[in-house]
């Protein structure tokens, strides 16, 4: 079967236009302009197959955004190509626009003053879903997202947890194959969030749609992607499963332990890099290949009430690899 989204050496460029300050440089820049070519995206490549759901992740600017527009058919790129459902997305034929969804965090596309239900009947004129369709997904949808008590509120008098519940639900009416969602818990509380990423994954598993998720709460990318695509400075630098990326970009390892009365050996910084932890809990940084002989060393030196070995966290991960890859890109540069 071949590639729901099939992305070939894409690139988008941006002409900037460059300023200097002065009353004599906008003078001159009446008549002679500067531009500054910026890559957005530069030489992406890579395959999502039916059903999958993958994280898009990198930092502010990496290109993430970008991306989903250039899929979402919203703005055309410089270089390259790419096919969703085997369609060509800034062609912007009907027949795809039925076939997926956008969803972003930050933009709203229900109508502010208006009750989501009456959003809601917008959608199914525009694309034509028949009534007796619209109603069943409607009740459907509502239910799974416990807010058929709130549609017939104005949008603007419901939390910011419930707008993104409303704009899910008018996302998915016309019942898409592929789902685009840039930032869907944003802002949100932790009730919030984890309600959206518990639908999103049953919406998922009951209808095999495919789902490109960006994020920047790695709560998100924990409950639901098994693979992630991460790119930063416009460049893909790593598409592979989300334990090969704690593998291959942290070395270390975190033993937490708990003293008798709470009391933390002064000298426990010889065993590894001491950090941050709640009252009475000693948090280890170690390599990961030095954590057994590490453990056996404490358990024969101390009396330990408690002990546990886990993973850093996604978040310190990901802010090590990002800052590896601008050290590097500096000292190519240099």
């Amino acid at each position: 079967m071949p590639p729901v989204i099939e992305v070939s050496h894409l690139g988008k460029q941006y002409r900037v236009y460059r300023k200097h300050e002065g009353l004599r440089a906008s003078l001159l820049h009446l008549f002679s302009r500067e531009y500054t070519a910026v890559n957005a995206v530069r030489d992406v490549s890579f395959s999502i197959d039916e059903g999958e759901i993958v994280g898009f992740l990198g930092p502010n600017g990496a290109g993430k955004t970008t991306t989903l527009k250039l899929l979402s058919g919203l703005i055309v790129p410089t270089s390259g190509h790419a096919t969703v459902l085997d369609y060509v997305p800034w062609k912007r034929e009907n027949a795809y626009r039925r076939q997926f969804s956008l969803v972003m965090g930050q933009k709203n596309q229900l109508w502010w003053d208006l009750p989501a239900q009456e959003s809601f009947r917008l959608h199914q004129a525009i694309y034509k879903i028949p009534a007796t369709e619209f109603t069943r997904r409607l009740d459907e949808l509502t239910d799974l997202l416990d807010v058929r008590r709130l549609i017939s509120q104005p949008v603007r008098e419901l939390s910011l947890g419930e707008r993104m519940r409303m704009e899910l639900i008018a996302s998915l009416l016309h019942h898409p194959r592929v789902l685009f969602l840039d930032e869907p818990t944003i802002g949100l509380d932790v009730v919030s969030q984890k309600r959206v990423q518990d639908f999103v994954l049953q919406y998922q598993r009951q209808e095999k749609i495919t789902v490109v998720l960006t994020s920047h709460y790695m709560k998100d990318v924990e409950a639901l992607c098994k693979r992630v695509i991460i790119i930063d400075s416009g460049e893909i630098r790593h598409d592979g499963s989300l334990n090969d990326v704690r593998e291959q970009f942290s070395g270390h390892k975190v033993i937490s332990m708990q003293f008798p009365n709470g009391s933390i050996p002064p000298e426990i910084a010889r065993y590894g890099e001491v950090l941050p932890g709640e009252a009475g809990v000693c948090k280890l940084k170690v390599k990961r290949e030095e954590v057994s002989a590490t453990l056996a060393a404490l358990i024969d030196q101390y009396r330990i009430e408690d002990i546990t070995v886990h993973d850093r966290p996604l978040e310190d991960v990901f802010a090590d690899l990002f800052d590896q890859t601008r050290k590097s890109q500096g000292g190519n540069r240099a």
